[in-house]
């Protein structure tokens, strides 16, 4: 079951986060995710009363928003859970009028094979790659910025 757009589950979101050490391993970003999964609208994945995964949005314009973080527990990966919170947050974004979803990602100038698997899944999802941002993050984390115009399948 997907719950949302206000979550209040940063124990839960830190956990799944936690989880994924590969993916987040940088403890203030870790803090950050936890802190603007209550302050920033997202939707988590529950079943059994448990928390799966999660996504929060930012919203940069009214028409441009950003996927600011999406996790799945790691034993639970695999499973279509982050298509399926991907889905409904871009299903909830056009309802409300929006055109742009974006999200940033390391770039395939990294040999990070965690991420090479991360920039597939939003490939296979309609979303395009648009610009590099070398040094955005840091030199050894090249930003990728991916979009996707909501409301056209």
């Amino acid at each position: 079951m997907i719950v949302g757009p206000k979550l209040d589950c940063e124990s839960d979101c830190e956990a799944i986060l936690r989880s994924l050490p590969a993916w987040f391993g940088i403890e203030e970003s870790i803090q950050m995710y936890v802190r603007d999964s209550k302050l920033m609208p997202g939707f988590a994945y529950e079943s059994d009363s448990k928390l799966l995964g999660f996504i929060s949005l930012l919203e940069h314009f009214p028409n441009a928003w950003e996927v600011h973080c999406i996790a799945v527990r790691s034993d639970d990966r695999s499973k279509g859970i982050g298509s399926k919170l991907l889905d409904h947050a871009e299903s909830w974004l056009a309802s409300e009028g929006v055109k742009f979803l974006q999200i940033k990602t390391i770039a395939d100038t990294s040999p990070d094979i965690n991420y090479a698997a991360t920039r597939d899944f939003y490939l296979k999802r309609g979303y395009e790659a648009i610009e590099v941002f070398p040094s955005l993050w840091s030199p050894t984390n090249p930003a990728l910025q991916l979009v996707k115009r909501l409301g056209e399948e």
